[in-house]
């Protein structure tokens, strides 16, 4: 099966647009449970999935996931959202649902900003790189 192909950041943003437009209220298929984060949203490759689910090893969200909680069963509920490495299972189990979606968009903002400052420098060492790379190609003639 192929990798989740989406990009990461357009996925971030997507998530805290999600949150925002209050995405994670009450679902009408299930009002008798809370929202999952991650796994009630379109965000997550399962998502209304009909078909046998994608393995989590797939998501675009397993780079956020510490090496050690990888093969868990919901590996995105052990992203470590907080200053102090709270994760959603953390917060399920001690936290309101708006302290969880609070911490959600926290992460979700500082993570976007940071992915967006990365790839600026990317771009820019790609573009202050490419003259020299011709000078160096030209001089080996």
């Amino acid at each position: 099966m192929p990798r989740d192909q989406r990009d990461i950041l357009d996925v971030l943003k997507f998530e805290l647009d999600f949150l925002k437009k209050g995405g994670y209220g009450r679902s009408p298929r299930e009002p008798w449970r809370a929202q999952l984060i991650f796994e009630d949203s379109p965000t997550c490759m399962n998502y209304d999935r009909k078909q046998v689910p994608r393995p989590c090893s797939e998501c675009v969200l397993m780079q956020f996931v510490p090496p050690e909680r990888r093969a868990e069963k919901v590996p995105c509920r052990h992203i470590p959202l907080t200053q102090a490495g709270e994760t959603l299972t953390d917060l399920y189990l001690g936290g309101t649902q708006q302290e969880i979606e609070d911490a959600m968009a926290d992460w979700l903002r500082n993570t976007i900003a940071q992915l967006e400052t990365q790839r600026a420098k990317e771009t820019e060492a790609k573009t202050a790189a490419g003259p020299q790379e011709k000078i160096k190609a030209l001089g080996a003639h």
